[in-house]
């Protein structure tokens, strides 16, 4: 089963839930893309292999909003979106602790190690590290959690998690950067909200927004009003 955010002939935009790679890796378990390419066949009944690009990844335990092309002309226009920075990402993330700021800029030097798949922060240039910047808003406070609105300027690995993990705000959840405990379902409480990009073919602004999981970590704050993005 597949949540369908918005779909034309060009793009599929859905939510993914958490803990469902997007793109294979070594495990070799079902991806996304391969969810997508079989609801693209049963619906259209295509016969013979269908195409759907991957444009931008989540970390298997995020869940949300992912854009999927239909054709290799979008793959290739999208994908240029957003190696220009011209897309809007806008991220939720729930963490224990209130920032010491409601809303900041965070910019630091990320150097991944990839024999770990962890990332570190640095605060002043490093030569080793790629500069990445967000900036985020405490949008609701609610049994003693705390969701912040983020929208990453940068793209890189493991970015939003590792750079509030460097404010002493580890996302729920995210062993891997700081949190006190797992959630039940191994998911992290970082949720891709919205993503703003120009149509591939129209030229015309789309925006898609996702709802959040239904998982505990996430009731208390069922009811903000999600039209304000």
């Amino acid at each position: 089963m597949i949540d369908v955010l918005f779909e034309d002939n060009h793009v599929l935009v859905v939510n993914k839930p958490a803990g469902l790679l997007v793109h294979g890796d070594e495990t070799g378990d079902e991806t996304l893309a391969d969810i997508a390419k079989a609801y693209i066949k049963e619906k259209y009944n295509k016969p013979g292999n269908v195409f759907v690009g991957v444009v931008h990844r989540l970390d298997r335990p995020v869940s949300g909003v992912v854009l999927l092309a239909k054709t290799s002309k979008a793959l290739a226009r999208l994908n240029e979106l957003f190696r220009s920075k011209k897309t809007i990402k806008t991220y939720w993330a729930v963490v224990d602790n209130k920032p010491a700021r409601e809303q900041q800029t965070l910019v630091h030097w990320l150097v991944k190690d990839s024999s770990k798949n962890i990332t570190k922060a640095y605060s002043k240039e490093n030569n080793k590290g790629l500069r990445s910047e967000l900036s985020y808003q405490l949008i609701s406070q609610q049994a003693g959690k705390y969701l912040l609105q983020v929208n990453p300027v940068t793209g890189r690995p493991h970015q939003i998690r590792v750079q509030l993990a460097s404010m002493n705000c580890s996302i729920a959840g995210d062993l891997k950067y700081g949190a006190a405990a797992p959630l039940p379902d191994k998911s992290i409480a970082l949720h891709a909200r919205s993503l703003q990009f120009e149509h591939p073919t129209l030229k015309t602004p789309v925006t898609v927004s996702a709802k959040p999981p239904h998982s505990p970590i996430w009731l208390p704050f069922k009811d903000l009003n999600t039209e304000q993005l």
